[in-house]
């Protein structure tokens, strides 16, 4: 169980090897330094690495600089793609794929992969030709498979190829199903794999060394305690970086955070200079830009949801005007931060849409007519981004009525405008998502996030807001995000816990 050790099994002939990987003990930098290596000895075929997102890819990249010709590096999906590509007709999948995948957030990647599973094992001569072309395969956080990637890649071993797999199960935080059970059979499931296979772990805590290395031994012994169903201790003795803050909220709104002006100092002080402040969702994210009065940036990260129900209205109300300026309605108050909701801005434009905009009308209530009118000139998607358009064009003019929205997911309000470009929203869509996979953006010095965008991500600092047990629970699932949490920062860590009702995942007695 060391660097050493890992390297050299990497290296060696065994056919399957599973690595446990640790946040920030190296999984990156052994895995590139691998593929380096072993693609300098294949002949014909070229060396896979395969990721779950298109940053990994890029890191990867990055690791591999000048080895293009010898080393393909994709996603996981982008596999899949292909081979549904090649074989679409065999498994009775439509012509428009790279379209298609997108519809219905994305539904159709797991249609697919199911089927390429399929495929691939009842079809010895096709999964024999994928792994003379990729021999050696090495995949990147395999916690993150779902059932049908998992045979995907089980089916390439059996054509032959050796693969390299890297996961660590105390980060699998997006499987779909998070229930108790489902996360049981995901652990279950990586445990026969470690069976089945030659395996070490990695235990250095790298990203700490350039930090607070105490503070890095302090999160793999966090981990540990998570792993073995225990609560991660507060009270001890204390660690270097490691600061831990009591305060409850007080706040009489659910969806609102505040806190005692005594108890928000601390916080306060916590945030100054570049820091990443973490949420267990995006509720609490949403009521914490409030609480620092939408002066900390959110980190939107790759995955919005916002765009896809937009688009599913769009496409399902098509014609249906009233119900289109609903849709406009969901979406705008879910990208401002405040100043936009029903009550303020979306029943009168839905009114306006429903009465045809007969009456005139100035100041606020005008200016939410020119909203209506674009939905009524054109009951579709293009109608829908113009109006969201002109709602932009209106909160940067400061217009009447519209001074006060504070929009806060700028990017994913710049991505639905850009639906009027497209023939039909999945088109639209389609595109949008291949370049949000595509781009690398890196999230402000001092930013404020959700864990599961936060997850990948490394920061000199971060805040954990907040460890009640309305946002950890005592579940599985809830522990991985926990740890996701945990393992982010490099030099300093700032857990902020209630007092009244803490998480069951600490220890603070």
């Amino acid at each position: 169980m060391s660097d050493v050790s890992v390297a050299a099994l990497l290296r060696s002939d065994e056919p399957l090897v599973v690595i446990e990987a640790p946040a920030g003990c190296g999984k990156t930098f052994q895995g590139a330094a691998y593929a380096r290596d072993m693609s300098q000895t294949l002949g014909q075929g070229r060396l896979l690495i395969l990721t779950h997102t298109h940053g990994a890819c890029g890191v990867f990249a990055e690791r591999t600089r000048g080895l293009s010709a010898r080393v393909d590096i994709r996603t996981l999906d982008s596999l899949i793609g292909q081979v549904a590509t090649l074989y679409r007709r065999a498994l009775g999948l439509p012509d428009n794929l790279s379209t298609w995948a997108y519809q219905d957030d994305g539904a159709g990647f797991g249609i697919m992969a199911e089927k390429v599973a399929g495929y691939l094992e009842r079809h010895p001569i096709v999964r024999q030709a994928l792994a003379q072309r990729y021999p050696v395969i090495v995949c990147d956080e395999h916690q993150d498979a779902s059932e049908a990637q998992h045979r995907t890649i089980m089916a390439l071993r059996l054509g032959g190829a050796r693969l390299r797999i890297f996961g660590d199960p105390l980060q699998a935080i997006f499987a779909s199903d998070k229930s108790d059970r489902a996360m049981a059979a995901a652990l279950a499931q990586w445990e026969a794999l470690k069976e089945s296979a030659a395996f070490d772990e990695l235990a250095h805590p790298h990203r700490w060394q350039a930090g607070t290395p105490a503070l890095g031994q302090w999160v793999l012994a966090a981990r540990t305690e998570l792993k073995a169903g225990r609560s991660v201790p507060l009270n001890g003795p204390a660690v270097q970086g490691l600061h831990i803050v009591r305060a409850d909220n007080v706040s009489p709104a659910r969806t609102a955070y505040q806190v005692s002006r005594a108890q928000r100092t601390p916080i306060d002080a916590a945030v100054q200079g570049p820091v990443m402040v973490l949420a267990a969702s995006n509720e609490r994210v949403g009521a914490l830009s409030a609480f620092w009065g939408r002066r900390i940036p959110v980190w939107e990260g790759h995955t919005r949801s916002a765009l896809a129900d937009l688009v599913q209205t769009a496409k399902a109300h098509r014609g249906d005007a009233e119900q289109l300026a609903q849709g406009v309605v969901r979406f705008a108050s879910s990208i401002a931060g405040s100043g936009f909701s029903a009550g303020s801005h979306g029943d009168r434009l839905v009114k306006e849409v429903r009465d045809g905009c007969a009456k005139s009308a100035r100041g606020k209530p005008g200016n939410i007519q020119r909203l209506a009118h674009h939905v009524l000139a054109s009951p579709d998607h293009r109608g829908v981004a113009l109006a969201l358009k002109e709602l932009s064009d209106l909160v940067d003019a400061k217009a009447d009525g519209f001074g006060d929205i504070k929009v806060v997911h700028r990017s994913e309000l710049r991505d639905a405008i850009r639906l009027k470009a497209f023939a039909c929203p999945d088109e639209g869509y389609a595109e949008i998502a291949r370049r949000r996979s595509q781009a690398m953006p890196v999230p402000p010095a001092r930013t404020l996030s959700t864990i599961h965008k936060a997850k990948g991500l490394e920061c000199d600092n971060a805040v954990l807001i907040a460890g009640d047990r309305d946002q950890f629970g005592g579940t599985r699932y809830a522990r991985c995000k926990l740890y996701v949490a945990l393992s982010r920062a490099r030099h300093s860590l700032t857990i902020v816990v209630s007092q009244n009702n803490p998480s069951s995942l600490f220890n603070v007695a």
